[in-house]
């Protein structure tokens, strides 16, 4: 049996072969990432969008959170749980940040993942100060959407890559024992990657990443909507999933199902009898009171 990925595991592979990051958000999804055999599960805050039918990750919160870490972390999988601290629940200070952290923490997660640079550096430190690891995300943050203007490339002149390298390096010295590049062009992540001692995990971030991660529903093809340039889907189960609904629907409408052998039928040699009458059976249930 495969050993339990760990923090100190996936910081050791700086360098090293690459990390294989799924974002999963319940148990089925959470198992077959598991017996995929990749190294962490991130339960992201991009549940709100894939799960939930939000535009946006602002308006999961801590409890929806803590309700999908949980689910994940029932199946007891080996990679390493990751679970998104969502917009505005470390914001308003560290105090604040370490109770929702451990709220996550409680539910299942292993570590615990926030967006932003330097601004954050005090929140990390005492997020690590009370023992819970801490993943770091820069580029493309989510929750900074309207503050962006949108879901847009970062680091895309020189002085804003310059910035990216500098928060990495901040993120790192705070602590952080991974840091996801999100939405860099992949000449400024190959930088950002060199630049610092932990892995680097990408996702829209190029290959000279120490690792990539995308989200369940796109490799698998569960979620069709948009196609990220990005996102390379290996499978289309939300086409294979309609049709079968569809042969179902059209089962049931021409009576083909269920059939004889999909139903329950009395022992051998029992007998309801002639004598049985459907009003008497009627009444006997209204007296019983069912």
């Amino acid at each position: 049996m495969a050993q339990q990925c760990t923090v100190p595991a996936v910081r050791a592979r700086k360098g090293g072969d690459p990390l294989v990051m799924v974002t999963a958000y319940d148990a089925p999804s959470a198992r077959i990432a598991d017996e995929a055999g990749v190294d962490m599960i991130l339960v992201g805050d991009s549940v709100a969008m894939v799960v939930l039918g939000y535009d946006d990750t602002l308006q999961v919160t801590v409890a929806d959170m803590a309700h999908h870490t949980a689910a994940v972390a029932r199946t007891r999988p080996r990679p390493l749980v990751v679970a998104d601290l969502p917009w505005l629940s470390y914001h308003l200070g560290a105090d604040d940040a370490v109770r929702n952290a451990a709220t996550l923490i409680r539910a299942g997660a292993q570590a615990v993942k926030l967006e932003g640079g330097r601004k954050r550096v005090d929140v990390i430190e005492a997020l690590i100060d009370a023992e819970i690891p801490v993943m770091g995300h820069i580029g493309l943050t989510p929750q900074s959407l309207h503050a962006m203007g949108g879901f847009k490339v970062q680091g895309k002149d020189a002085s804003s890559a310059r910035i990216l390298i500098e928060d990495a390096g901040l993120l790192a010295e705070a602590g952080c024992f991974g840091i996801v590049l999100e939405g860099v062009p992949d000449q400024v992540a190959r930088l950002v990657t060199e630049a610092v001692d932990i892995p680097t995990i990408g996702i829209g971030a190029g290959p000279w990443c120490d690792g990539q991660v995308l989200v369940f529903h796109d490799v698998v093809g569960l979620e069709d909507r948009i196609l990220p340039k990005f996102v390379r889907r290996y499978a289309s189960l939300k086409a294979e999933g309609v049709a079968a609904v569809t042969a179902f629907a059209a089962d049931v409408r021409t009576g083909r199902f269920p059939s004889d052998a999909e139903s329950y039928h009395l022992a051998e040699g029992v007998s309801l009898g002639d004598d049985i009458e459907i009003g008497a059976l009627y009444g006997a249930a209204s007296a019983s009171g069912r």
